[in-house]
C-alpha cells in the first residue's frame, strides 16, 4: 500500500526531523498520491453528519471540533486511508524515518481518526497524554494529514509549535490540502491549533494517527498523565481564570462520578 504515498528521501527527512527545535517535528507537502488524496477529500462527511457519528468537544481548551474514531463509519476511501496508516509497512517506514523502533499503530484510533473543526473552533496549546494504561502503551508519534483545498491564511486553524514554557512559537503550519505534519510525542512537544476564522460552511478537515511502543522512551520516570494544557502568552485570562475553573469543575465531576460508582458497587453486593 505504500504506493499510495509519494516517495520520501529518508536520510534527508531524518536529519531535518531530528535537528528540528524545540523538539523533532516535520511538514511534508504532497504526502499522498494526488488521486487518492482527492478521493479522501471528497469522502469527508458534512459537519452535521460528523456530529451524529462522532464526539464533539465544547470545553474551554477545545471547541467546535468533532472526532470520529469508529472506522466502521468511514466511507470507503477513508477506510482505505485508515488501513494504509495502520499497515505494517507504513508503521515500519515511520520507525525508520524517526529512529523509534517497534512502533505500533492504534486500531482503536484513540483521540485520532477524522477531525472536523467548525468556524470559531480551536485547540489550546498542550502536550498529549503519554500512556495508555489498559494496554501499557507509550505514545511516541503524532501524524496529522490535512484535506483542506483553497485554505486561506486568514482562515486560521494553523498547527503551531511551542517551547516547553509556551513563551516562544517555533513553527506555524497551515492545514493545506495533502500536507502531513507531525512530531515525536514527548513531555515538551507543546502544540495547538489557532482559532478558526473561516466563513460559515468551511471546515478544517484532517485525519490523525498516533503511534506507540511497548517500550518506555528514554528518561521516562514512570509518571503517566492526561493531556496538559497551557495558555499562549496573549491568553492571560484563559490561563489564570478560565482554565483553573475548568480544571476545578472537571475534578468535581470526577469526584461525583467515583462516589456514584462506589455507591452502586456497595448496593449491588
Amino acid at each position: 500500500m505504500l504506493d499510495l504515498i509519494n516517495p520520501i528521501d529518508r536520510v534527508s527527512f531524518r536529519e531535518k526531523l531530528l535537528g528540528a527545535v524545540p523538539f523533532p517535528h516535520f511538514c511534508i507537502d504532497n504526502f499522498l498520491n494526488q488521486d487518492f488524496a482527492n478521493e479522501i477529500h471528497d469522502s469527508f462527511p458534512a459537519f452535521q453528519d460528523a456530529q451524529a457519528m462522532g464526539k464533539e468537544f465544547s470545553t474551554v481548551n477545545e471547541q467546535k471540533k468533532v472526532q470520529i474514531t469508529d472506522a466502521t463509519k468511514f466511507a470507503p476511501a477513508m477506510q482505505k486511508l485508515h488501513e494504509l496508516l495502520a499497515s505494517q509497512d507504513y508503521v515500519d517506514l515511520w520507525s525508520d524515518l524517526t529512529g523509534v523502533p517497534n512502533l505500533l499503530a492504534d486500531p482503536e484510533l484513540v483521540g485520532g481518526g477524522i477531525h472536523e473543526t467548525n468556524k470559531n473552533g480551536h485547540l489550546d496549546v498542550h502536550v498529549d497524554f503519554n500512556y495508555v494504561k489498559d494496554r501499557k502503551l507509550h505514545r511516541r508519534l503524532n501524524i496529522l494529514i490535512y484535506f483542506n483545498k483553497d485554505w486561506r491564511e486568514d482562515y486560521g486553524g494553523y498547527l503551531d509549535i511551542w517551547d516547553k514554557d509556551v513563551k516562544t512559537r517555533y513553527g506555524y503550519f497551515a492545514p493545506v490540502f495533502n500536507r502531513a505534519c507531525g512530531f515525536l510525542t514527548s513531555e515538551i512537544s507543546f502544540h495547538g491549533v489557532t482559532p478558526l476564522t473561516c466563513p460559515p460552511g468551511v471546515m478544517r478537515k484532517s485525519f490523525a494517527t498516533y503511534y506507540y511502543t511497548k517500550e518506555a522512551p528514554d528518561g521516562w520516570d514512570g509518571t503517566s498523565h492526561s493531556t496538559i494544557f497551557k495558555a499562549r502568552p496573549n491568553e492571560w485570562a484563559k490561563g489564570n481564570i478560565a482554565m483553573p475553573l475548568e480544571n476545578a469543575s472537571r475534578a468535581a465531576r470526577n469526584v461525583v462520578r467515583r462516589a456514584k460508582n462506589s455507591a452502586k458497587g456497595f448496593l449491588e453486593k
